[in-house]
């Protein structure tokens, strides 16, 4: 089968043939003169070949191509003709008939880019004559662009490019045609630059032979000044040759094709005339060429010799191989032809000028190009192999690129300029060209130096365009260009700063676009901080433009424009990168993999892709893909001690560099005074090492040039000079060279003996290293001096003036006999002439203008070269730390400005995020105090602590901006909440403002509450007026007025919906989940959390107790979130509760608050092993608290108390812990005064709130314990009887509290301290009924709950302890006597200041804040709750009907249980402990034991009871009583406690009776005291026998009589009467049975005892002894006695006077109750201070009174007695209020 492309290719011919011969030239032809033609010939003979071969890869692609090609270049044929063989030869190389693999395809493809850019043809009119240029445009691209044209050889790519360039810069070709030049152009360099990776560096020598002849040519930038003189013509002249047809040809000098009518005017070329236009290609120029710089003297002569040329075409011979000259030139050309001018490139190289002359023979079938390559139809190449294009023509086309950008060339227009920066970024973007040397140097140099001059043109598309490539060259290639960098974005500050009004907005604006897309480059802001701002000698780059953004932030005008936006989105830039560094670090990914770029398989259309496809296996591909770029080794600079260097270290370096600065600014006013600053920073050594501060003048670029010269070459510095002079290397450079090098480092002074120095030196040196060169240093001093000299000649103006500048004879016979008598060798002066004259040694600080910037860029390029030219990259996030460390100050400023002025909702949320991403990255690294500020600036934009509480509401809720910062301060406290510091402040504040303007959720507001029925109360109170008595007319007045106004104004829409609005927000912001995630919290940003709220506390006057309340409620609630490290910050709360409570000196809200807490504490955190103890000793507090304010709190105590026993009980162990609860219940529930040693003088302010530790409160009671037990052991009674005791109060005990000493007992007044008081009140008798403490008023609630926690105890074997036994039952005792009588007695005083609750939970009226009150609450809040029954309180007192009998009857239900278990329990922890055998206090189970810690007290306070106001009450008390007294357990007592039991049960209770304890029930207290008086002889008979036993038996008896005389006559019915003769018989008889009255030794063989006995029976019976025992009636012993009247009133009798007895001394006189019960503390009557001694004992000769009470009684005894035996010690016992 025949292979399709033959169809093609036969196709093609006939289409060219058919035109061909449709054109006018061949209408008359013949078959011969077909074969005569040669362009037909040529047709024919290919259809020949091809009819006879099966594939098109038979031939050589030569041989298909050459008719077309020679159709190409024919000049006969007319433009369409051209056209259509050009359209052919793009289809052969679109449909790929080229073989890239064929071995002919190399020399094919040469031919055909030879062809096509030498394309020739008659023209016709102006645009046709465009098609065919476009089409050869289409046919250059194919050609670069498909695989085959990687076979183009170097030349070729050059002449293909230049053909673009010309059609590019034709100004007079149509805009069309010229633009898709530079498409055409784009994706060549497009394609050549991305093929750069596959091409290898050639080695130097190789270069140098390669590059003689590549070279393109921008336009005139010959230096000959004979070009530059020339004027420009207006229009190129036409290049006419009449041939000897007479046909007219046009060709264009130098090769730009452009078409001219060759008569005057008319720019169309008539259709017919048979002018032929050749376009000759545009390749004059690319030849090969050793250096971008030649001489223009060679360029001349080249164009001399080149217009002189023959005319006439030679044609080669035929010889294969033989290159034979050709002559060159179609037109005679004239050197200062004008073209020159006026065709934008300069003719060169005279073998390019030959491309026009190509009329060899067209028969010949080898064709010999103008390059001299012959193209033979054999196979073999012959000449040189064509090798393929490679790095050589890309550098040249980078080159020709940059030179296009000089804007300081005149012949580089706008379009150039633009054009070369458009291709030059195409190549930047396509390319990494930082490893190819060649390319790398003349970035450094040419090609920055025109971007940083582009940067200073006033147009847009220049300056926009300059930018652009600025910003890939330092994207890429960064690392080479150090300097270069730091001048770009010098310049770009410039530009941004710049006040000038000639600098359009936009200018600035790109300038800072360029600036963020930079500081988008990762790790850019990095290494500027580390390569500029840490380089000794660099300016502080990253710092000036932090500064610079953040101060172009802030607009001047206080409108936004998108400068300042720009400005704030470069410093967010760095926040956003390191705050991806954070998060990437917190997910561990911060090595993401980069990911291999895949690029599509669709058929290549660009340069870029095409290129990828290219990789044609060439030889050199595989070793740069390795070799290339071999890893390179970390080098780091001198300034670090490693690559990488710490902070700490850079932190060094820049302090290094202020010292530097300020010494170098001094050395600039004073070269001394600056080393001497340098030497005592340490910087510079001392004494001065020359060499050390040589370095540094060479090496500070910021030291004046000038004072430099002046230090050097001052006449002390001689070895300053010397060591200065070495420092250069001077070695294999030519004399002029070194000096060049050497003075552009100072300023050279202008004395002579100066010169002369510097000079001196400078050529020893020199002459020393290059190995003494001429005959003496005197030689080369005065060459150097010669060259000095030149200089100014040739190039200072003053001189120039006057003068004609030296010539190079005239130099060199100056410096003849000079070196040593010789002269110095020619070529080398001329050489230094040379160089002089070309380029002029710059002297710094001197010129101006361009010289001075040429010097500039030398100097910056001579730095980079150096070591200092080091650019450092590092990884990204190397030193986030240290940037975010210098931008977070201003970043910040700039946001919270942006997002305050700016309304435009992007901007607002971009700020937003800039807020959030600070926040982020100041976590991350722990910076709090970026935090804080971070939350206080947002809190400002709250709105929420700047506006009035009344219009918060309305104004947060309608504005957006306010509802944004809020969500956010939240959203970064619940985020990062751990590193917030100060801001909790902010953060509470606004928290409080919500509180206050009832924004937040209604659980925030509700706390728990121990009373409420609910379990909860609001926070927020409704408001009453302060006054109660004007509340009525005030509520109604204000009824009236609000009826009338509610019509006129409710709450606008507006507000109800900004309301609406707020309150969303809020939720939104969920302000309670600071609370619920503090326990996340780290443990300093709970302290300071817990600070800010505890720092509103009651002092200054905008104080509002809700406000203390709120937060107080919400420590409460971290506290309790935080209960597994509550130690930690429990002493803090501690104190905080302290300061609300024991200082406060009313009882409010707050106090209120601040116990339920301390208790709502106590029941959650006692469960905690930690913490138990301290949080149960801190339940002190509220017994430190002043009483009267812990009285008006008592009712919540109580209920609080009440949860805390029944939820923990488990969990109390020790006594101290008991005491202090039971403690608590005795002051709450019965208004016991607390243990005054707890309570704080208000005398001593040092007292502080943090001045007791739990444990100081802790030591205190132990003492206490048995003080306050309203008994003592009998022991203990006997045992001190004898000696006289002070009281002992709380407070002799020495525990760290006021000790009060004898003086202050002694002048009551004088201590405030409770502990002095008793002194003014008589002693009590020890054995009273009650416990003797000081009771105030109680709540009968309270009592009520305090009496159900004792019981859940009590009832509760395992809640009754050792630790808690004895506290229980003085616990119980406190309530009975609180209880007594329902309480009544606390009614007395109640009245005047009773605790009314309702003001306490309802707020008073605040005061004028400021002029604005605050607005009503809404009165819908809970109804107030009282304390004290207010219902019931007018007049019966309310307990009466409240407590009824319920707390008295489970008192002593209580008591009944204790009593009954007391001896079970006991033995079972003495059998426990005997185990444990760790006796900590021996528990022992004996009777005496039991008696005096539990039975005792108990009996005691059922005694009390039987006294009770309440008939019920007493019967059941006594029945109890007298249960208890029989019951079986008590019968192991011995007698001493039988007798304690009638001493501290019996007598004090019968004496209580005798009262006038209920009036209005006179039956029932008769019957109460008969069974009484029952009781009493029941126990003594029955417990009569240990009783004997006693020494006091008789004393004990005695009493007993004295109580049946007093209830003989206490009674008004005849109860008694009638009773208690009959249980005195009863007691007598058994007695008399027993034997106690008989004695054997006395003379009646009666004892002392019987006669006693009777003696006092006599005075209230006198008739019973006769009754029981007539013949025992001892004579004269009667007296008269006392005398009953009918009416049962009793009168006092006078008393009977007492017989003397035998023994006088012996019988002490017994007194059983020394003080008249009335005296005693009960609890109806507070005690009258007596002026008289407390305890008076009166003789038998005083009268009995016997009368109605108020009644003393002194029991009369025989006073002998009292010495024995009194079983009574006068122990005093104080008695408090």
């Amino acid at each position: 089968m025949v292979d399709k492309n033959i169809y093609i290719v036969q196709g093609e011919i006939s289409v060219v043939v058919a035109a061909i011969k449709r054109n006018s030239r061949w209408s008359t032809h013949t078959p011969l003169d077909e074969e005569q033609d040669p362009l037909l010939n040529s047709f024919s003979q290919l259809k020949e070949t091809l009819n006879n071969i099966k594939d098109l890869s038979d031939v050589e692609p030569n041989v298909f191509l050459r008719p077309f090609l020679e159709v190409v270049r024919s000049e006969d044929t007319t433009g369409p003709i051209t056209g259509l063989a050009l359209t052919s030869v793009n289809k052969f190389l679109s449909y790929g008939l080229i073989d890239a693999n064929h071995e002919g395809a190399a020399e094919g493809i040469e031919n055909m880019a030879d062809a096509v850019t030498h394309a020739r043809f008659v023209g016709t009119d102006p645009a046709s004559d465009e098609v065919v240029l476009m089409k050869i445009l289409q046919v250059l691209r194919s050609l670069l662009l498909t695989p085959v044209g990687a076979h183009l050889t170097n030349e070729s790519v050059c002449e293909i490019m230049q053909s673009c360039f010309r059609i590019c810069f034709e100004m007079r070709l149509s805009e069309l045609l010229r633009k898709s030049a530079e498409h055409t152009l784009v994706d060549m360099v497009q394609l050549l630059f991305s093929r750069l990776p596959q091409f290898k560096e050639e080695p130097k020598s190789y270069v140098g032979t390669n590059m003689k002849k590549l070279k393109m040519r921008a336009g005139g930038m010959s230096e000959s000044s004979k070009w530059k003189k020339q004027k420009r013509s207006p229009r190129p002249p036409r290049h006419v040759l009449l041939l000897t047809n007479g046909t007219l040809f046009v060709s264009v000098s130098g090769g730009v094709p452009f078409i001219e009518q060759h008569s005057g005017g008319s720019s169309t070329l008539p259709g017919l005339d048979s002018a032929v236009s050749s376009i000759s290609s545009p390749t004059t120029d690319s030849g090969l060429d050793t250096g971008s710089k030649t001489t223009s003297k060679e360029d001349l002569t080249d164009l001399e010799q080149s217009s002189s040329t023959a005319t006439t075409p030679v044609t080669p011979t035929t010889e294969p191989g033989r290159l034979e000259s050709q002559s060159e030139g179609r037109g005679v050309e004239r050197a200062q032809s004008a073209s020159v001018e006026s065709i934008p490139e300069v003719l060169e190289d005279r073998d390019l000028l030959a491309d026009q002359s190509d009329s060899a023979s067209v028969h010949d079938m080898d064709y010999v190009n103008p390059r001299g390559v012959r193209f033979t139809q054999s196979t073999q190449k012959e000449g040189a192999a064509l090798i393929p294009y490679g790095l050589p023509c890309l550098r040249e086309l980078f080159r020709f690129l940059i030179s296009l950008t000089n804007p300081h060339d005149r012949h580089n227009s706008d379009v150039m300029l633009h054009m070369g920066l458009q291709l030059l970024n195409v190549a930047l973007e396509a390319a990494h060209i930082a490893p190819y040397q060649s390319l790398l140097c003349l970035v450094k140099d040419e090609l920055c130096r025109h971007l940083t001059q582009l940067l200073g043109v006033d147009r847009m598309n220049l300056y926009a365009a300059s930018i652009r490539v600025c910003f890939l060259l330092f994207e890429g290639m960064r690392e080479h260009l150090k300097f270069q960098l730091e001048m770009y974005l010098k310049k770009l500050m410039d530009i941004i700063t710049s006040e000038n009004p000639k600098m359009a907005y936009e200018m600035k604006e790109m300038a800072l676009e360029a600036i963020v897309q930079l500081w988008r480059i990762p790790s850019f802001v990095t290494e500027l901080y580390i390569n500029y701002d840490s380089d000794f000698y660099c300016s502080n780059l990253f710092e000036d433009l932090t500064k610079l953004l953040s101060k172009n932030a802030f607009p001047v005008s206080g409108q936004l424009y998108t400068t300042h936006l720009l400005s704030l989105e470069a410093l967010l830039t760095v926040i956003d990168s390191t705050e991806a560094h954070c998060q990437a670090k917190v997910l561990n990914s911060a090595d993401q993999e980069s990911q291999d770029e895949t690029r599509t398989a669709c058929p290549p259309t660009s340069g870029h892709l095409m290129a990828e496809k290219m990789r044609l296996g060439r030889q050199d591909q595989e070793e740069t893909d390795t070799g290339t770029l071999p890893k390179k080794s970390l080098k780091k600079p001198h300034r670090f001690n490693s690559c990488l260097p710490d902070s700490q270290e850079l932190l060094e370096i820049k302090n290094k560099k202020k010292l530097l600065i300020t010494g170098t600014e001094q050395f600039n006013q004073k070269p001394k005074k600056g080393i001497q600053i340098l030497q005592e920073k340490g910087l510079l050594s001392s004494p001065m090492d020359n060499n050390e501060v040589a370095q540094w003048l060479r090496e500070n670029p910021r030291l004046d040039k000038k004072m430099i010269g002046e230090f050097i070459s001052d006449r002390r510095n001689t070895d300053l000079l010397d060591s200065f002079v070495n420092t250069f290397t001077f070695q294999g450079l030519r004399i002029d060279e070194a000096l060049r090098l050497y003075l552009e480092a100072f300023r050279l002074p202008g004395e002579a003996p100066v010169i002369h120095r510097l000079l001196e030196t400078f050529t020893d040196n020199w002459q020393k290293v290059n190995g003494n060169p001429f005959q003496s240093n005197d030689a080369g001093f005065a060459l150097a001096y010669a060259v000095i000299m030149l200089n100014t000649d040739q190039h200072n103006h003053n001189v120039r003036k006057q003068n004609i500048p030296m010539t190079l004879e005239q130099f060199k016979k100056n410096l003849k006999g000079v070196n040593g008598g010789n002269d110095f060798d020619q070529d080398m002066l001329e050489d230094i002439y040379n160089a002089i004259k070309n380029e002029e040694i710059v002297m710094p600080d001197e010129q101006t203008g361009l010289v001075k910037e040429n010097y500039v860029w030398s100097v910056l390029l001579h730095r980079g070269a150096s070591s200092e030219g080091m650019f450092l990259h590092v990884p990204e996030s190397s030193y986030d730390r240290d940037l975010f460390t210098m931008t977070w100050g201003p970043t910040i400023a700039a946001l919270s400005y942006v997002f305050d002025k700016s309304l435009d909702e992007n901007i607002i949320q971009k700020a937003i995020a800039g807020f959030r991403k600070c926040a982020m990255i100041s976590a991350h690294y722990g910076f709090s105090d970026v935090f804080d500020n971070l939350i206080i600036s947002l809190c400002k934009f709250t709105t929420l602590s700047s506006e009035s509480v009344e219009n918060l509401p309305t104004v947060f809720g309608s504005n957006r901006k306010a509802q944004v910062a809020a969500k956010t301060v939240f959203s970064l406290a619940h985020r990062h909440g751990d590193i917030l510091r100060e801001g909790w402040k902010n953060i509470m504040d606004s928290m409080l403002q919500l509180f206050r303007a009832e924004l937040l959720p209604k659980s925030m507001v509700e706390v728990e509450d121990f009373v409420d029925p609910n379990e909860k109360i609001s926070l927020q109170r409704e408001e009453t007026p302060s006054n109660r008595g004007e509340s009525a007319v005030l509520s109604f007045v204000s009824w009236l007025t609000l009826s009338e106004q509610s019509g006129l104004r409710g709450p606008s829409t507006e507000n109800q919906e900004a309301k609406q609005a707020a309150l969303l927000c809020i939720k939104h912001c969920d302000p309670e989940k600071l609370i619920t995630e503090s326990k996340f919290l780290q443990l300093e940003s709970l302290q300071e959390l817990m600070k800010a709220l505890i720092s509103v506390t009651p002092d200054e006057e905008t104080y509002d107790e809700e406000d203390a309340a709120f937060c107080l409620e919400m420590l409460l609630r971290i506290i309790l979130e935080n209960r597994d490290r509550v130690s930690c910050v429990w002493q803090t709360v501690r104190d905080h509760l302290y300061q609300l409570c024991v200082h406060a000196s009313e009882s409010c809200f707050l106090v209120e608050r601040a116990v339920v807490g301390l208790l709502r504490l106590a029941i959650r955190l006692l469960r905690r092993e930690d913490i138990g103890s301290q949080v149960l000793l801190s339940l002190r507090l509220m017994l430190m608290m002043k009483p009267y304010v812990l009285s008006r709190v008592s009712r919540e105590v109580a209920y609080g108390l009440h949860e805390l026993l029944k939820t923990n009980a488990a969990n109390i162990h020790c006594t101290d812990d008991w005491y202090t609860l039971f403690s608590l219940l005795e002051c709450i529930g019965a208004g016991v005064k607390p243990p005054a040693a707890l309570q704080v003088a208000n005398t001593h302010p040092d007292i502080d709130t943090g001045a007791q530790s739990d444990s100081e409160l802790s030591s205190y009671h132990q003492s206490e314990v048995s003080l306050d037990r309203g008994y003592t052991s009998d022991s203990e009674v006997y045992t001190e009887h004898g000696k006289s005791r002070m009281p002992r109060s709380a407070t002799d005990v020495d525990v760290g509290w006021l000790v009060v000493g004898k003086d202050d007992l002694d002048g009551s007044k004088a201590a405030v301290t409770p502990a002095s008081k008793p002194l003014s009140h008589p002693l009590v008798n020890q054995y009273s009924l009650t416990l003797g403490q000081d009771m105030g008023l109680h709540d009968t609630k309270s009592l009520i709950k305090c009496v159900d926690s004792l019981s859940f105890i009590v009832r509760d074997a395992a809640h009754v302890t050792p630790e808690n036994f004895e506290l229980c039952v003085k616990a119980i005792r406190v309530f009975v006597e609180a209880s007594l009588n329902g309480g009544y007695r606390t009614h007395e005083k109640k009245k005047s200041h009773k605790y009314d609750s309702k003001s306490s939970r309802l707020r008073k009226k605040p005061r004028e804040k400021e002029g604005t009150s605050r607005r009503t609450k809404a009165s819908n809040q809970r109804p107030a709750r009282s304390h004290s029954d207010d219902e019931e309180d007018e007049g019966v007192p309310a307990s009466y009907h409240t407590v009824s009998f319920q707390v008295s009857l489970d008192l002593l239900d209580l008591m009944h249980t204790l009593h009954t278990r007391a001896a079970g329990i006991y033995s079972s922890w003495a059998e426990e402990q005997h185990h444990l055998e760790d006796a900590g206090r021996k528990i022992e189970a004996d009777s005496q034991t039991l008696w005096s810690s539990c039975w005792c007290p108990l009996l005691q306070g059922m005694a009390w009871l039987c006294c009770d106001a309440r008939r019920q009450v007493r019967m059941q008390a006594l029945t109890y009583l007298q249960r208890a007294l029989l019951v079986h357990d008590l019968q192991t007592l011995d007698a001493v406690e039988w007798e304690s039991c009638f001493n501290k049960v019996l007598f004090p209770l019968l004496t209580k009776l005798l009262d006038n304890i209920s009036p209005a029930d006179v039956g029932g207290m008769e019957e109460t005291r008969m069974r009484a008086c029952t009781l009493l002889s029941k126990v003594f008979l029955q417990h009569l026998s240990p009783l004997l036993s006693l020494p006091t038996f008789a004393a004990l008896w005695l009493t007993i009589l004295d109580f049946m005389d007093k209830y003989m006559h206490a009674g008004s019915s005849d109860l008694l009467l009638e009773a208690i003769p009959e249980s005195l018989k009863n007691m007598l008889l058994v007695m008399d049975t027993a034997g106690i009255f008989h004695s054997a030794d006395s003379r009646t063989g009666y004892s002392d005892l019987w006669e006693i006995t009777w003696e006092r029976i006599d005075c209230f019976l006198p008739r019973l002894k006769e009754e029981l025992f007539k013949q025992a009636v001892i004579p004269g012993t009667e007296h008269s006695i006392a005398t009953f009247s009918l009416s049962g009133q009793k009168r006092p009798v006078p008393p009977p006077v007492p017989a003397p007895s035998p023994e006088p001394a012996a019988e002490p006189n017994i007194p059983s109750r020394p003080v008249s019960p009335q005296d005693m503390p009960t609890p109806s009557s507070p005690l009258p201070p007596l002026g008289q001694s407390p305890l008076i004992l009166q003789p038998l000769a005083s009268p009995l009174q016997v009368g109605i009470p108020p009644m003393s009684l002194p029991i009369i005894l025989n006073p002998a007695l009292i010495e024995a035996t009194s079983p009574v010690p006068l122990l005093p016992r104080p008695s408090t209020d």
